[in-house]
């Protein structure tokens, strides 16, 4: 819940720190800025501009619990959290309450996971959806549900964060360093090539594009810096032709897609298919 993170959110118009009012109905800020707080759990902290960048639609969300429910993915999650735990381990040892910030947070599945993991923790799910917060504001207890637009101001307060985790989600550097502890990492769970291709040629969706984690690099430089080599995540699923629409549903191939071809296409394939789930996993520091 929002209680238990407000103490490190901060006012993105300005990054002062905010607060609870009114029952925690509202958040305000020191500057005097009040952001309400939706029924359901969660806030959005957006500046004067609002929110410039499209979210995952209630759809793709839908597609998303569907799918992640069932646990296709847990060697992921396994591997996200078990690189959370190693981080707190070593470098919030004598914090009570260490923050975990994922970035592009979805339904919370990742992060509920990990706060299941590591006793005493809390997370703040940051989120462009608003169909997305509905679901993340109840994913745990310990989790506070924040819309907010990754590319601009994270409305975090400086240095404040001892691990933030982004699967296959947008990436900003730069808030990234200003908002994490100094000893804390960046976990990045990206797509590698050949991640889901046994979907690409009879589905039609979009591939993982040659160089991918280079670029992701490249744009880190002169604000955080590897830790170590990238680790591959591989593994085989049996997905049946349910399993495999979800997937593609929450994937960006469901903006790409005309909904009633793809059911058509889904409807073709066999009725299980082995599928090849491939990931690069990247820790990163300040530098």
């Amino acid at each position: 819940m929002l209680n238990h993170i407000v103490d490190v959110l901060a006012d993105p118009a300005d990054l002062t720190p905010l607060q609870g009012a009114d029952d925690f109905t509202r958040l305000v800020s020191e500057s005097g800025h009040s952001y309400d707080v939706a029924r359901q759990g969660y806030v959005t902290l957006a500046g004067g501009k609002g929110l410039n960048h499209e979210g995952d639609s209630l759809e793709m969300v839908q597609s998303r619990e569907a799918f992640l429910s069932h646990g296709y993915f847990a060697p992921f999650v396994e591997c996200v959290s078990a690189a959370v735990e190693d981080v707190l381990e070593r470098t919030a040892a004598g914090v009570d309450e260490p923050v975990v910030l994922e970035v592009g947070a979805g339904t919370g599945y990742y992060l509920a996971h990990t706060l299941d993991s590591i006793e005493g923790s809390r997370g703040i799910g940051l989120d462009i959806s608003v169909p997305a917060a509905k679901h993340l504001a109840k994913s745990h207890p310990r989790v506070g549900a924040v819309v907010a637009d990754v590319w601009e101001r994270i409305p975090v307060r400086d240095s404040a964060v001892h691990a933030i985790t982004v699967v296959f989600a947008p990436r900003n550097p730069a808030e990234f360093r200003r908002v994490l502890a100094d000893d804390g990492e960046v976990i990045v769970l990206t797509a590698d090539q050949g991640h889901l291709d046994e979907l690409r040629e009879p589905l039609g969706i979009l591939g993982v594009e040659q160089g991918k984690l280079e670029r992701m690099l490249e744009q880190a430089e002169g604000h955080l810096v590897p830790v170590g080599e990238p680790e591959l995540i591989e593994f085989p699923m049996q997905l049946e032709r349910e399993a495999i629409a979800a997937q593609v549903g929450m994937s960006p191939s469901a903006r790409h897609v005309d909904p009633a071809t793809l059911q058509e296409r889904v409807a073709a394939l066999p009725e299980r298919m082995e599928v090849t789930a491939r990931a690069q996993l990247v820790r990163l520091r300040k530098g």
